[in-house]
């Protein structure tokens, strides 16, 4: 393996003005905007209203927005969040016990100040939780990042919390080689140890949405230390300014959700994933979209007892299936229930009784918040 990335010691001198069976029950849904969903779904029969499923709604702390969060082993929520400017603002990580009342004190994740964007709703933090659910976080760097990806191009950058839980590690750009980093990228991790930083950006040397390809910086070391980034896709281009997912399962095996940009108009939604070691991705385009302009979509993957839970949007609807894990491939989608209203930014999530929440937001756009 090429030489890693070394974690530093000390962070970058500052000026002082910086200071499994597919049934399931119900699907729920519910619009949410900038704050946190807490979701209890109770199995019952339809004419018990006391078992009917209840929902839940927590505001993220201090007012903060794209809320990113992960519930670990002991039922504990591990929850991100950003506060400020949108082109260079902070972000701030906080938990909630599984009979807590009140969440943790907000511990800061980003060491340089101002270094996180949040501009389009696409370029937020993501968050992983992996071996014994250490807390994983990756973002795009904003104006104010450091370090830089090479020639001073906008970084991916990467921190994990320290050995005691106490604090986040200094931050580290991930990307060695492939820089144009746009539509913001993802990070996953696994209980094997490994953690992937996922992009998309052109390959060396070139620009243009057709020529950007899928990247991933893999740690066998819990987040120590990044192998130099290699292709997931091989050609069909990736829409610049939408947001991807990835996500990692119990066996290791890595999955990846973007929208390419083959021939300006195909912003089709496409499904990676891994095959055995070094064997590359299995791709699967799971919804065609013609459209000739960057849409600006976001997608979600999530664990569920029968599989693994994929969201998209397609033309302004939500949708959801699951991912069969033995075939990489996706069963029938289900789209949003009701009048389709410019639906995008889906999240969903399954519980033990697999039972299924889908969330989205309607009406959202550039600097225009929606429902």
């Amino acid at each position: 393996m090429e030489p890693a990335i070394k974690q530093y010691d000390d962070e970058p001198p500052m000026p002082a003005s910086e200071r499994s069976a597919w049934p399931y029950r119900r699907a729920l849904t519910v619009a949410s905007l900038c704050m946190l969903t807490v979701t209890m779904l109770i199995s019952g029969t339809a004419n018990a209203a006391e078992k009917a499923p209840r929902v839940n709604t927590l505001r993220a702390p201090e007012g903060g927005i794209q809320p990113q969060a992960a519930v670990g082993r002991e039922g504990t929520l591990h929850l991100i969040y950003f506060l400020g400017d949108p082109r260079h603002g902070n972000l701030f990580y906080v938990t909630l016990a599984v009979n807590g009342d009140d969440f943790s004190k907000p511990l800061p994740v980003n060491r340089r100040p101002d270094s996180a964007v949040a501009i389009g709703n696409v370029r937020g933090a993501h968050l992983a939780l992996g071996r014994d659910d250490r807390v994983h976080v990756a973002w795009m760097g904003s104006d104010k990042a450091a370090p830089k990806a090479p020639e001073d191009a906008s970084p991916m950058l990467y921190t994990r919390l320290n050995d005691q839980g106490t604090e986040f590690e200094p931050e580290r750009n991930v990307i060695q080689r492939h820089v144009g980093l746009d539509g913001g990228g993802s990070l996953a991790a696994d209980e094997q140890g490994n953690v992937y930083v996922a992009w998309h950006a052109p390959e060396a040397g070139r620009t243009g949405e057709a020529n950007r390809q899928v990247w991933v910086a893999r740690s066998e070391d819990e987040g120590r230390t990044f192998a130099p980034e290699q292709p997931a896709t091989q050609g069909g281009g990736c829409c610049a300014c939408c947001g991807m997912r990835a996500f990692a399962d119990r066996d290791g095996r890595l999955y990846l959700l973007y929208r390419s940009a083959s021939e300006t108009v195909h912003r089709d939604m496409f499904l990676l994933v891994s095959q055995q070691e070094d064997a590359g991705f299995a791709s699967s385009r799971i919804a065609p979209w013609e459209v000739p302009a960057c849409v600006m979509s976001t997608a979600a993957l999530s664990p569920a007892p029968f599989g693994v839970l994929a969201g998209w949007e397609t033309e302004g609807q939500a949708y959801f299936g699951v991912v069969d894990v033995n075939s990489g491939k996706l069963s029938r989608s289900i789209a949003a229930p009701g009048d389709a209203k410019d639906r995008k930014h889906p999240a969903v999530a399954a519980n033990q009784r697999g039972e299924v929440i889908l969330a989205w937001t309607e009406g959202m756009g550039w600097n225009r918040g929606g429902a």
